[in-house]
């Protein structure tokens, strides 16, 4: 049975607190983004039960319903129609959602909204490394050949060059010129200084440095550094758009690129790169001993509380950490401990999909299982696991025991050296990582201990809830009398609508509102009413009815109309409305469906005129407009 796009969004709606409460609403592929006003009246248990909702989490400031992709765009332009809110694009509600986010969150999702963008490129460049460094040790020869030679290249550069890539992806996040931005990566890897990681080869006073002012600088590169060009873009955005406001138009075009390039090239040089890169340096080891600690206990510890951070919209900051670990050891042994946790994810996941009969939850944790395999763990913990809170623990417990694992399994090469377990990329867990490991048969057995652990406690402690009944629909209040249509205001090969209410009917492009004027909710007409009752306009079914009681859809032989009386009027949360009717009614043509006050109304600051629309008017034949 399809979807009923208006049901799902008004259901939405009302369990939002109604379109008052929205400050921002867009959509990507398959998610509806919402930013909330006041979240204490979201009504979450409802929300996650709604038709068509198939997952729902916070993440950024953000409220997100996952509906699917080619149905969303569909549930939110019934959203906005239903709640009165204006379309925003994703940039919109992020940008709505992170001025309302605290300081420290703001600090914390900046890594993420630097790495996200170029993942693509760090994965496609990670798992190249590690299918091109693997043939070797099969094929001995291969490793000796033009082949090698040219592979390696290209799997090496984005890591060699991945300061230009962040500093990009930095300016484009803090609003600067991204091509400013680029110069600044490309200038903490010029070839004129020395590489980052050759110069461990020099001696003691044999590296070149620059004297600025009081300054000592090194001629060092910062290959495989992230926080240092992070800054560094930061500072250049922020220099930029001070200098573009102070600077006289005529000269800006050069002045600002000038000055702000070369102001942002002393700081970095002098003061960010070299106090960050200790900094950073610091962090790796930090992480590093966190891993080793207590005999893997601090694994462990990390496998249990990752999907934590992917719950808070945290762990893209652990891209930096792995970036730092490739660039310094070669080898990012923080992958093995993600890959535990969200493969333990998919084990829960699984295990629900499996065990529940609710066709609902079935149909959602099933994908999302399989999402959750490849290493993409938001549809699995946030439409199954962590709704349900105890699949999400099992995983947990089940990351952890995975990581533990992980952290024991380092190996020893021909010449003595302890390699450690781990990849040659981020960005990638589950079986997607594979190509990436340096041990695949040790690998594979960490994914099964983490997923059948989760996987064995999720079936014995998750039990699924029994349906509740749902509650007696109220009588529905009398209906007035009134005087039968007999005008008709549309017409189409599919039939006729009548005038559903008494006044004057207008053309739906002077509707005293863009959404309705335009036609983006389908065409019709506009009625300036004199009476006070909306009636059926054909003999049809009730598709919808708003919280606010003051629109309803109703459908017949094809024909989809939308009668929504008043414009805005949503914000008066029915007060001055009374609804005849309930979704799923059978009606006929003259009977009352919505009673209301234009005087209410008008006293509230609103349009009184009623649009009448056949949202589906682009898929019906001969529609023509106007009372006849």
């Amino acid at each position: 049975m399809a979807l009923d796009y208006r049901k799902c969004a008004e259901e939405i709606a009302s369990n939002i607190g109604g379109g008052s409460n929205v400050i921002s609403a867009a959509h990507c592929a398959t998610r509806l983004r919402l930013v909330i006003a006041d979240n204490s009246k979201v009504n979450k248990a409802a929300l996650e039960n709604v038709d068509g909702v198939k997952g729902m989490f916070e993440s950024n400031g953000q409220l997100q319903l996952i509906i699917g992709t080619g149905t969303v765009n569909k549930v939110y332009d019934e959203f906005l129609a239903v709640t009165g809110a204006s379309a925003a694009s994703k940039a919109d509600v992020k940008a709505a959602a992170a001025s309302r986010m605290p300081l420290w969150k703001k600090i914390l999702k900046t890594p993420g909204d630097v790495f996200v963008p170029i993942l693509p490129a760090i994965v496609a460049s990670g798992l190249m490394m590690g299918i091109v460094e693997a043939i070797p040790k099969f094929w001995p020869a291969f490793g000796q050949s033009d082949w090698f030679s040219f592979l390696d290249l290209v799997a090496n550069t984005a890591f060699a060059l991945l300061p230009v890539l962040v500093a990009i992806s930095a300016a484009r996040v803090f609003g600067g010129n991204i091509f400013l931005g680029a110069v600044i990566g490309l200038m903490m890897v010029h070839p004129a200084l020395i590489n980052a990681w050759t110069v461990g080869n020099y001696a003691a006073g044999e590296i070149p440095t620059w004297h600025l002012f009081f300054f000592n600088v090194q001629q060092v590169g910062y290959q495989g550094h992230v926080i240092p060009v992070i800054l560094a873009v930061l500072l250049m955005s922020t220099i930029e758009k001070y200098l573009h406001k102070v600077v006289p138009e005529m000269i800006d075009l050069f002045v600002t690129p000038l000055c702000t390039v070369l102001v942002t090239a002393f700081i970095t040089f002098t003061i960010i790169g070299p106090i960050f890169s200790v900094f950073e340096n610091a962090v790796l080891a930090g992480a590093e001993k966190l891993i080793t600690i207590g005999f893997g206990v601090g694994a462990a510890v990390m496998g249990a509380i990752y999907p934590l951070t992917v719950v808070m919209g945290l762990h893209h900051m652990y891209n930096v950490i792995e970036a730092g670990m490739i660039s310094s050891t070669g080898v990012n042994f923080w992958m093995p401990i993600a890959s535990a946790a969200n493969f333990a994810q998919f084990g829960a996941c699984l295990a629900v999909a499996l065990k529940c009969r609710n066709q609902k939850t079935k149909s959602v944790a099933l994908p999302s299982s399989l999402s959750a395999s490849l290493g993409i763990t938001e549809p699995a913990i946030f439409g199954i696991n962590f709704r349900f809170m105890k699949p999400f623990v099992c995983g947990a417990i089940g990351g952890a025991v995975g990581s533990l694992f992980a952290s024991w399994m380092h190996a020893t090469d021909a010449a003595g050296n302890v390699v450690k377990f781990g990849a040659t990329t981020y960005g990638v867990t589950g079986i997607p990582g594979i190509p990436a490991v340096n041990n695949v048969p040790v690998y594979l057995i960490e994914l099964a201990i983490a997923a059948g652990i989760a996987f064995a406690l999720t079936w014995i402690v998750w039990k699924e809830d029994e349906p509740q009944a749902a509650p007696a629909a109220a009588a529905p209040a009398a209906a007035p009398a009134v005087k039968v249509p007999t005008t008709s205001v549309i017409r189409c090969a599919a039939g006729q609508v009548l005038q559903p209410v008494e006044g004057n009917v207008i053309p739906y492009t002077q509707i005293p509102d863009d959404t309705f004027a335009s036609g983006v909710l389908g065409a019709g007409v506009g009625v300036q009413p004199t009476g006070e009752v909306v009636v059926a306009p054909f003999d049809g079914e009730i598709t919808s009815v708003a919280e606010s009681k003051h629109a309803v859809g109703i459908e017949s032989n094809g024909m989809e109309l939308l009668i929504h009386v008043g414009v805005d009027t949503v914000a008066m949360n029915g007060d001055g409305f009374n609804c005849l009717v309930h979704e799923g009614d059978k009606v006929k043509a003259g009977q009352p469906l919505i009673q209301f006050s234009r005087a209410k109304i008008k006293a509230a600051g609103y349009s009184d005129t009623v649009a009448v629309l056949l949202t589906n008017s682009d898929d019906m034949e001969g529609v023509e407009f106007g009372a006849k």
